[in-house]
């Protein structure tokens, strides 16, 4: 039961943490005046991360799927 609810809570709760971190960036670039190129920018160099960390769960699963 502990494993079950483990297994799905955790995507969930890391996929809310995500869209917390974008509101973060959004309130950010927003404070600080940033225009529309800065807010790209701050959303490509902050969010970098969060796609390095989706990347890593998708090659992690393709691999899994590969039987490597």
């Amino acid at each position: 039961m502990q494993e079950t609810f483990d297994a799905w809570i955790t995507p969930i709760m890391i996929g809310a943490l995500m869209l917390f971190m974008c509101f973060i960036i959004l309130d950010l670039a927003r404070r600080s005046k940033a225009g529309r190129f800065g807010t790209l920018m701050m959303f490509v160099v902050l969010g970098a991360g969060m796609l390095g960390y989706v990347f890593k769960v998708v090659i992690t699963w393709w691999l899994e799927q590969q039987g490597i």
